[in-house]
């Protein structure tokens, strides 16, 4: 990984923050947004929360119970189901603005991903910080979203780096600050480090990652296995090999868009949904990928979904497929569209890619 340069980006508290921009009065308020589960009430568990309520004791994954406890004094306090509908459509979109300052772009999942920077960088951090600058800019600018990056010359370190300062951060480790930086990081920083490796190293009174670089590669083989010791003794060093790879989104990629005035007009929607395809298009191309199925989405008046698919005869990447296909069922959907349409997106999915390989591995 010698001379690479790779940024770790991370959305600050996503969903929360999703909520944060379609309301914005929620800024200054706890925004706690849940996942109940079908047994009624309060029943479930936290998905994420925003700043102010984390200043309070609420945190990912404790039961929504436990949460109301701890703001029960905040009446102000907001408790909000997932809408995964809306967090995906927000990350795509951010994800599209992503993709464009990468050399090789691969997703993580809806709240991060990795950049491999090197070649438009040339190799300098200077340049990598002012590019990691812009993007995050870039994201503020045109999505309200606020994003921390880590930088560094391999996935690990730019991964521990991104969460080193929350929110809206931005840290730099240069290759030969790398072994200082992580020196007196608490062990469990190092990714993949749970509550029980952490009470082993506990036991053995190592309690920051310096003080691991202490313990032989033997020895951690003999504790927790060959390949898992290896990592954790690469990993003290800040020592990774993994590469950058492209991978997408095995489902779907959409774009959507609120449209000037709500409207059943055929004219006046093509024109919108023809913008998107070229948009989604691009995309298409950079990621080298062939679709399969074609859809659009109307979300109307009174804010209700409807959606409409094809199954083309053999997978394609070309833009006047993608358009002839998605005017179609815009004129079939008119056909029986009652009410205006506020909201028009398009989308494909059923992927494969145009080398004939799949590379399709990580999921919403």
């Amino acid at each position: 990984m010698d001379g690479k340069i790779i940024f770790h980006i991370d959305f600050d508290y996503f969903y929360a923050q999703c909520e944060e921009i379609r309301r914005p009065e929620l800024k200054t308020r706890p925004v706690v947004v849940c996942v109940y589960s079908d047994r009624g009430g309060d029943s479930g568990a936290i998905a994420t929360a925003n700043y102010v309520a984390r200043k309070y004791g609420v945190k990912s994954g404790m039961p929504i119970k436990f949460a109301k406890k701890k703001l029960e004094d905040i009446p102000e306090s907001v408790f909000l189901p997932t809408d995964f509908e809306y967090y995906t459509e927000t990350s795509e979109k951010a994800m599209s603005i992503i993709r464009n300052h990468a050399d090789i772009f691969e997703y993580v999942g809806r709240d991060e991903a990795y950049l491999d920077v090197t070649n438009r960088t040339e190799q300098d951090f200077k340049k990598a910080a002012h590019l990691a600058q812009q993007l995050k800019n870039a994201l503020r600018t045109s999505m309200k979203l606020s994003s921390t990056i880590g930088v560094s010359s391999n996935k690990l370190v730019s991964k521990i780096a991104s969460d080193y300062k929350k929110p809206d951060g931005l840290t730099v480790v240069e290759p030969q600050e790398i072994e200082s930086f992580l020196g007196p990081l608490p062990i469990r920083t190092i990714p993949g480090i749970g509550k029980k490796s952490e009470e082993k190293f506990s036991e053995m009174n190592l309690d920051t990652i310096s003080q691991l670089r202490s313990v032989d590669v033997f020895t951690l083989n003999g504790l927790f296995g060959r390949k898992w010791g290896s990592y954790i003794y690469n990993a003290a060093r800040g020592i990774d090999e993994d590469p950058v790879s492209p991978r997408h989104d095995p489902i779907q990629y959409s774009r959507i868009v609120t449209l000037k005035q709500d409207s059943k007009d055929f004219d006046f929607l093509a024109k919108d949904l023809e913008k998107l395809c070229d948009d989604l298009h691009e995309t298409i191309i950079k990621d080298n990928i062939l679709f399969k199925s074609v859809g659009i989405q109307f979300v109307q008046s009174d804010l209700s979904n409807r959606t409409k698919s094809k199954t083309l005869r053999n997978p394609t990447s070309s833009l006047d497929e993608l358009k002839k296909a998605v005017i179609q069922l815009l004129k079939d959907s008119l056909e029986d569209q009652k009410l205006p349409i506020r909201r028009l997106g398009v989308r494909v999915s059923d992927f494969s890619q145009i080398s004939g390989q799949v590379d399709i591995t990580r999921f919403f």
